[in-house]
């Protein structure tokens, strides 16, 4: 069977028509990160405490015109988490927690952006090419490549016997894209799948055998991004309110 299915759901949610990821989701996140920094007083969210799997984002806007904003940390949760609690908690985490990355410090707010992805429409794939670039962000795991059978090696299901490999090493890995990272890439299917595979922890050789022992699921995101621009002008408009 190809490992190329027909497109899947190839078409994008309109995102500006649907309202599922509003600017008060940012200014939440970035008024949580704000008053951490600064022990101000908290803007009390005002918007649907739906639930949503999420993450929150923050890039460093360049100075320069015309540069695309550097990535500062990103973390966020596949179990669906009440907005109001969730953006908060992951607000903090992806500023603080993100390994890569050094603690972002008060001092760098003004320069900070705030990206909320809110993901939607989870989907099994049939193999690890069944998604959509532009319309899906990618969540991979696969068991260490030692417990995965050659393909050039698998028993006939004829035989009586077979050999089970040693599980030596008895672990998953696993590791996302969000929908718009690929496309900013400039990744096609084959490269964001081995990126993929690099992140989650790998850092043998990637062959086919591998590929195809991942499981894929495919999603969708809702985003929308403020800086601080928008984000204190927001505050100061709530602190007239009170």
């Amino acid at each position: 069977m190809s490992l190329i299915p027909p497109n899947p759901a190839a078409k994008a949610h309109d995102l500006q028509d649907d309202n599922v990821c509003l600017p008060e989701h940012c200014f939440h996140a970035f008024d949580t990160l704000y008053c951490s920094l600064t022990q101000s007083k908290p803007i009390p969210p005002s918007f649907p405490d739906e639930k949503y799997p999420l993450f929150v984002t923050w890039n460093t806007r360049s100075s320069r015109p015309g540069r695309a904003p550097h990535l500062r940390g990103c973390i966020g949760n596949f179990s669906p988490m009440p907005l109001h609690e969730g953006l908060a908690e992951y607000a903090l985490i992806s500023a603080f927690n993100d390994s890569r990355f050094r603690k972002i410090e008060k001092s760098e707010l003004e320069s900070l952006e705030c990206g909320i992805s809110l993901l939607t429409d989870f989907e099994d794939g049939e193999s690890y090419l069944d998604w959509t670039i532009g319309v899906h962000g990618i969540y991979i795991t696969f068991p260490h490549p030692s417990l995965l059978p050659s393909s050039s090696e698998a028993p006939s299901p004829l035989s009586s016997g077979g050999s089970t490999p040693s599980l030596k090493a008895k672990h998953t890995f696993s590791a996302t894209y969000l929908p718009d990272v690929i496309p900013d890439q400039g990744w096609d299917k084959i490269e964001a799948v081995d990126s993929a595979i690099h992140k989650a922890g790998w850092s043998g050789r990637i062959t086919e055998d591998l590929r195809r022992g991942i499981k894929l699921r495919r999603y969708q995101s809702r985003k929308c991004t403020v800086g601080w621009e928008d984000y204190i002008r927001w505050r100061k408009e709530q602190e007239l309110k009170e």
